[in-house]
């Protein structure tokens, strides 16, 4: 699930509701905080750089770390050397070498595309299992004779029509919303005569009606804290697209780009299908990610991953929109299959479609001794009681809990001050769903075109625990991958005060321990202590 700007800056509609924005603090941490130490920084990092000092005595080996993701830039500067190269495949010859099934799969796969072209867009979860369901339920009503597995799927499809509804009428809001503020600063642009307007021509502005006065109202308050225009201007813009983006796609029922894959569809068996092209129309999420687990270190440029013997596997599934289990599954065995040892998932989802032929998949990842690291996602919601997927725990076809996958590690966000604040605002949490937190808050990573980039997310904070579960099998790759989990959990910095929660009922305050199992943010220098002592 990404996390983009939008959801740090929230316009809710001018003419019916208060205008309200929720912008970041006014203090900025400097790039590369998460790598700093609470300690000896002031700053709620991973300990990153006293990690290596203890340990560069040894040798590290290669860790292969798989990025299931909307695609990954193999160019950029500060990755292009550390992406995978599978050494069987001869690139560009039209065959599949190694006879894997996957035809010049150089450095890894996309099960979103075909020599059709790439899905970029495609619907959440929720409107594909409605499309499904619906010819079937439409007319029904509650006191129609149902078969039990009947009353089950009609009991859902009305959950699925409400929760539809009102995430449609959310988004013609939204977009409704944003518009017009849009056409309303515009508008006083246009009578301020400057293209770039700063915050003193705000405020010598005179509002001539009730909208221009609510809209200026907003604008100053983003401008105290930003005073740049330029990133207010890209912020309404982006807020705007991602409206446009839920009505043209995401909840769209009538919208389906799955014929472009050319899979069939309905056989969650099929592996072989598919596209060599890795990085596809929007790599940003999926470049940043991979920056953050291993952007090479001490080059001067852009920022350090956090591991330092790492080859990234670029693994195309996550559209702008959500995932499809199918090609989870199949992603999480290539990647297995081609070596892997640690995959990386920072996507998520409210519904799923086939968890069974997940929960396979990560059965056979543990069985292969792969860790799995997956984003908790961003709703800022207890996943203790609201789902979300993937996730660890395996279920029968009625929803019955089977067990759960041990090497697994649910990572929630964090930002850099130790204060009550240190959970973010965003992070979804759990007591018994969520493992650890990491840093997540306004995280500086790489993008497409070899540029970098500040993005908030447990997507981000992810990637931070991928790259220190690589430092720990790198240098020590004799830890099975379930030892390397209990390491990065065993070895957290414990969180002392409550911390902020936000609520349906407004904010609340828990202890860290009510947030993830753990009670605390991992911590690379503690986890490498307790590795040595474990290796003696």
């Amino acid at each position: 699930m990404k996390w983009k700007l939008y959801q740090s800056l929230i316009f809710v509609c001018l003419c019916v509701l208060p205008l309200t924005f929720l912008g970041q603090s006014k203090d900025k941490p400097e790039n590369n905080w998460h790598h700093l130490d609470l300690k000896s920084d002031g700053i709620f990092g991973i300990s990153t750089e006293k990690a290596y000092q203890l340990l560069k005595n040894r040798t590290a080996k290669p860790v292969i770390v798989a990025v299931i993701d909307g695609g990954i830039d193999i160019e950029h500067e500060d990755l292009k050397e550390v992406i995978w190269v599978n050494e069987k495949e001869i690139p560009g010859n039209g065959k599949d070498d190694d006879a894997n099934g996957y035809t010049d799969d150089v450095h890894g796969w996309s099960f979103i595309g075909s020599e059709k072209g790439n899905v970029h867009y495609d619907n959440t979860e929720m409107v594909r299992l409605l499309r499904k369901l619906k010819p079937t339920y439409e007319t029904a009503l509650n006191s129609t004779p149902f078969s039990p597995e009947e009353r089950k799927e009609f009991e859902l499809y009305q959950r699925l029509i409400s929760d539809y509804m009102a995430q449609l009428e959310q988004a013609k809001a939204g977009f409704y919303s944003i518009s017009l503020f849009k056409k309303t600063l515009q508008e006083i642009i246009d009578k301020i005569g400057t293209f770039s307007p700063k915050l003193a021509d705000f405020e010598d502005y005179k509002a001539e009606n009730d909208l221009e006065n609510r809209a200026l109202k907003a604008i100053k308050s983003s401008l105290k804290e930003e005073p740049d225009f330029g990133k207010l201007k890209e912020e309404i813009d982006e807020t705007l697209k991602h409206y446009d983006t839920q009505l043209k796609y995401h909840l769209n029922l009538d919208y389906d780009p799955r014929a472009i894959v050319g899979d069939r569809y309905e056989d969650s068996s099929e592996r072989s299908y598919g596209s060599p092209d890795v990085e596809g129309p929007d790599a940003e999420h999926g470049t940043h990610v991979a920056g953050i687990i291993a952007a090479i270190r001490n080059n001067g440029k852009g920022l350090d991953g956090v591991a330092n013997q790492v080859k990234i596997m670029a693994l195309r599934v996550v559209p702008d929109g959500d995932e499809r289990d199918k090609d989870v599954a199949n992603a999480i065995r290539y990647a297995v299959d081609n070596g892997a040892k640690i995959i990386n998932m920072s996507f998520g989802k409210a519904y799923v479609w086939n968890k069974a032929v997940v929960d396979s998949a990560v059965q056979y990842a543990q069985a292969k001794d792969v860790l799995l690291v997956h984003a908790a996602g961003n709703d800022a919601k207890n996943t203790d009681i609201t789902k979300n997927y993937p996730n660890r725990f395996y279920s029968d076809s009625t929803g019955l809990n089977m067990g759960m996958a041990q090497s697994w590690i649910e990572v929630g966000a964090s930002g850099w001050e130790n204060n009550e604040e240190l959970a973010a605002e965003f992070s979804n949490y759990g007591k018994k769903s969520v493992h650890v937190f990491a840093p997540g808050v306004q995280i500086y990573s790489s993008i497409p075109d070899s540029k970098y980039k500040q993005i908030n997310g447990t997507s981000m904070a992810a990637p931070v625990v991928s790259g220190l579960a690589a430092m720990l099998r790198s240098y020590f790759p004799q830890l099975s991958a379930i030892a390397v989990k209990d390491l990065i959990v065993q070895s957290v910095q414990k969180v002392e005060q409550k911390v902020k929660v936000r609520g349906e009922q407004g904010n609340t305050r828990l202890i860290f321990s009510e947030l993830c199992s753990s009670g605390g943010i991992i911590n690379a220098q503690k986890a490498v202590e307790m590795a040595l002592k474990t290796m003696k």
